[in-house]
């Protein structure tokens, strides 16, 4: 298969899957042993493009956050957006020092995705059934500090577990919570901001440090991904908040099962691929 043709593939596979709950890093991890891999580096810098779409769906909500920043509200925000980062970005540092590195085997993967799969089904079950008793449902009107923790605690758990989703793991304990849809998604699409820019930027930097001339030789396929990864993230994006508007996260829930289902049961053939 071509280079380019090869990455522009993994570039649609990062753009749609950054962000919905569905695990990026499983679907590369998997995809990469059908279409061939590519430096761990490449697989971590192309999420820099899904960055620029959260930029653009989010604008407004990032301008007014420069903007504002020093009333209170948009500061308290930003105040618990920064520690989240902070959290995973000196935990992220630790593990790596510790020798924790992603398991590229398919079976943690499809547990991974499973585990996840089952926990958005069980939580949208039990909120409907909720539902239905009350008219209408309490959730918490601000970012709290217990929030901020736990989505950066849930960011180091995506960065240990492939298949978790950073994506996934972020929401769903902001659902846990009770925070609604739409305020758990954008604090959890913010937050992957900077978490993402900073993993690509560590990523790229140290493959710079052992070999400069490889990575130099393949800018072009890194830009070419990072382009197709942005475009295709701000689609899927988009696509997302209006579909959360009149559904919840059950069919992603199941979507994680019966991937997972089928990655246990193709394990033998794709560990062999």
């Amino acid at each position: 298969m071509p280079d380019w043709l090869q990455v522009i593939l993994l570039g649609v596979i990062e753009g749609i899957t950054e962000f919905l709950p569905i695990s990026s890093t499983g679907h590369l991890l998997l995809a990469e042993k059908w279409i061939g891999e590519r430096p761990e580096h490449f697989t971590i810098f192309i999420q820099s493009g899904a960055v620029l779409a959260v930029l653009a769906v989010f604008r407004e909500r990032v301008v007014e956050l420069m903007e504002k920043w020093r009333e209170k509200e948009p500061q308290d925000y930003l105040k618990k957006l920064g520690f989240s980062f902070v959290l995973t970005g000196l935990g992220g540092l630790a593990l790596k020092k510790m020798g924790w590195e992603l398991p590229n085997e398919s079976t943690p993967i499809a547990w991974a995705l499973l585990i996840g799969g089952g926990m958005f089904v069980a939580f949208e079950l039990y909120h409907r059934k909720k539902t239905t008793k009350t008219e209408t449902k309490k959730t918490i009107p601000d970012i709290t500090w217990t929030i901020a923790i736990a989505f950066g605690v849930a960011q180091l758990i995506a960065m240990v577990f492939p298949g978790a989703s950073r994506s996934g793991t972020t929401i769903l304990i902001g659902l846990i919570l009770g925070m609604d849809r739409r305020e758990a998604v954008e604090f959890s699409f913010l937050l992957g901001v900077p978490t993402l820019l900073a993993a690509g930027g560590y990523e790229l930097a140290s493959a710079l440090k052992e070999d400069a001339a490889a990575v130099q030789a393949e800018w072009q396929m890194l830009l070419l991904g990072t382009l197709v990864s942005s475009v295709t993230a701000f689609l899927a994006v988009k696509w997302l908040l209006g579909y959360l508007q009149k559904n919840s996260f059950m069919v992603f829930g199941w979507y994680r099962i019966g991937i997972g289902i089928a990655v246990l049961t193709l394990g033998g053939r794709i560990a062999a691929g």
